[in-house]
Order: C-alpha cells, then sequence, then structure tokens
C-alpha cells in the first residue's frame, strides 16, 4: 500500500496536505523540500527501529508536510515578514510528526523516538545528497579532484556558523552566502538553482556534508552549529564513537 516511487508519493503528499489559504499563497515549499519529506519516510520503512508490522502511516509526509509550512509560517511572522521560503532547518519542526506516526520496536524504544526520528532525517538528507551531488567517499583516494575540499578547508581553518531556526531572510542569506565555496558548488551542480532556492540548496549542503561526516554538526538550543569535524569531537560536543574521521588534504589518500 506504499507509494511505489518517490514521485507518486510526493504527489500524493501534496495533494493530501491541508495548508490554510496564507501558507499556500505566502509559503513556498520548493521539490528538495517535498523529496525530503518523503525520503523520511522511505527511510521509516526500511529502519530497523520502525516495526514494520504496523507499517509508516500515509499520514507521516502528509503531517510532516503541514508541520513543515507551518514552521516557515511562523518564522516569517515573528521576524514581520510577508513570506516565507522553507529551509533545511526548518525540517526540525516535522520530529513530532515522525514521533506520532510510526510504532517503534523494542530497540527503537530504547534508543528514544526523537532519536530515532532524527536518525531518520540525517538518512533522508544522506539520500538526497545522493541523488544531487557526488558521493564524497569516490574522493578518498584523489582528494585533489575533490569539490569539498574548499569548504572542508575553511571550517578546518577554526571559523565555524551558527544557523539559528529564528533567523531573518537577510540574516539567513548573510550567514549562508559567508561559506566560501558553498556558492560555487551548487553552481557547478545544480546551475539552474537561483535566488532563495540556491540558497536553500547552499544550506542542504552543509546538512549533507555533515552526514558524510566532512562537517561537524552540533545542535543548539535554537538551531545547528557547523564546525569542522575535529573541533566538534574535542570541544565534546559530538560523539566521537560515532564519527568517521575524514582527511581531505592533498596527498591524502586515505581516510
Amino acid at each position: 500500500h506504499y507509494p511505489k516511487d518517490l514521485i507518486t508519493g510526493i504527489m500524493i503528499t501534496a495533494q493530501e496536505a491541508k495548508l490554510s489559504e496564507n501558507q499556500i499563497q505566502n509559503v513556498t515549499i520548493p521539490g528538495l523540500m517535498h523529496e525530503l519529506i518523503e525520503l523520511i519516510a522511505m527511510q521509516a520503512r526500511a529502519s530497523e527501529y520502525v516495526d514494520q508490522k504496523s507499517g509508516v502511516s500515509a499520514r507521516l509526509t502528509i503531517s510532516a508536510f503541514e508541520n513543515l509550512a507551518s514552521a516557515a509560517e511562523r518564522r516569517a511572522l515573528k521576524n514581520g515578514e510577508e513570506s516565507a521560503f522553507t529551509r533545511i532547518s526548518d525540517l526540525y519542526g516535522v520530529v513530532p510528526s515522525i514521533t506520532g506516526k510510526i510504532e517503534l520496536v523494542y530497540e527503537g524504544e530504547q534508543e528514544g523516538p526523537a532519536i530515532v526520528a532524527q536518525n531518520l532525517l540525517g538518512k533522508a538528507i544522506r539520500a538526497g545528497f545522493l541523488r544531487n551531488f557526488p558521493d564524497p567517499a569516490e574522493y578518498k583516494k584523489r582528494p585533489a579532484e575533490n569539490p569539498y575540499l574548499p569548504i572542508s578547508r575553511w571550517f578546518g581553518k577554526g571559523n565555524s556558523i551558527d544557523i539559528k531556526n529564528e533567523l531573518s531572510h537577510l540574516e539567513y542569506e548573510k550567514l549562508i552566502l559567508s561559506v566560501p565555496g558553498l556558492a560555487e558548488l551548487t553552481s557547478k551542480f545544480l546551475p539552474e538553482k537561483a535566488g532563495d532556492e540556491r540558497l536553500l540548496w547552499m544550506e542542504f549542503l552543509l546538512h549533507g556534508l555533515a552526514e558524510f561526516s566532512i562537517l561537524g554538526k552540533a545542535k543548539l538550543e535554537s538551531g545547528t552549529q557547523f564546525q569542522d569535524l575535529l573541533s566538534g569531537i574535542m570541544g565534546g560536543k559530538m560523539d566521537a564513537d560515532e564519527i568517521e574521521m575524514e582527511q581531505w588534504d592533498e596527498g591524502d589518500e586515505e581516510a
């Protein structure tokens, strides 16, 4: 009874989600966000922590889509902005939609519903990354060709950025554009993206690189901090046992 492919699932979710008139008119949800919402459900259907006998409710993606729009709308209202463009950071607003629409096996209950939901989000981002960008693992033995190197080197010099959930559009734009290499990489692989959608893909790159352990990612009280991977470990903000160290400097042939 599950959608047979990603596109069918996206179409069903978009058809069934109930958005307010204000959300329809003033909240933009681009294709990437539709894709990630559906990928969350697909990851849940394959997760060892989810009780597959109970299945994954079709309401998961519908509720998540509605909560995504609400998160973006709320941010716009708080900042006095007339419209909103959804961000990757808005996905954390869909966690209640995930935890409320899946049944966990014993191991999942031990992990905790919120942790399982976060893991599903991470896997969805990882899967979406591989649909649009080269696998970082391909460059382990040829780092000189690695397109992600300028970004990882910038963070490796001690730079970091905090993407707060409630940043205004201007603050968000300034912050994303401050990371060298993001714009160039987005233009290289997705030259057709422009404006706010281009900013979204640039933010997505940061989250994706963190999922592949190229960057460090730490949860803030209301947002996410991106930093050098080693800095995150030394600062005690990341679980070193779950991180595979990757070195991308030229001349290194193995991680």
